[in-house]
């Protein structure tokens, strides 16, 4: 096989459609930080687990470390302009954004087709990423609601 470059790698991921998240957590002064997330997968149904992946070095790593929780939104496909402003790390990220606080003190952004409040049981090395796993340990979901799809660099939905 020949070589490739991390460019045509990541081009050929992009041809796996994801889902798109946004993840919300709080630091140890309870300030919020929301990121754009879309290595969101499913683990196990029992017990409940899932993981996502962030990158090693990123400023927001030690929020996530083991016991801290986060809530997982899964983004309605009209909210492609909130997933490209979670993007990047802001000050400030949750002016203009509808939300409200949830029970455990997490922003949740309001409109997604699901939420995962979960709590991290373990992270793992994966490359230049972190691998997060994490427990369900609540969940609300839209059924009708029409999740953000990315695939091929670009973001669209499905077609029911």
């Amino acid at each position: 096989m020949t070589p490739f470059t991390p460019q045509e790698l990541r081009k050929g991921f992009s041809s796996f459609a994801t889902g798109v998240t946004v993840i919300t957590c709080q630091d140890a002064d309870r300030n919020a930080h929301g990121i754009t997330i879309s290595s969101f997968n499913t683990v196990s149904l029992e017990p409940p687990l899932i993981l996502w992946s962030l990158k090693k070095h990123s400023r927001l790593m030690p929020y996530f470390e083991v016991g801290h929780k986060q809530l997982i939104h899964v983004l309605e496909r009209s909210q492609e302009s909130m997933a490209m402003h979670f993007a990047t790390v802001k000050e400030n990220q949750f002016i203009n954004i509808p939300h409200r606080i949830a029970a455990s003190g997490l922003i949740q952004i309001e409109g997604c087709c699901a939420y995962f409040e979960c709590e991290t049981v373990s992270v793992h090395t994966g490359g230049d990423h972190h691998i997060i796993v994490a427990k369900v340990l609540n969940l609300q979901h839209a059924p009708d609601s029409q999740p953000l799809i990315f695939a091929h660099s670009k973001f669209m939905g499905l077609d029911f």
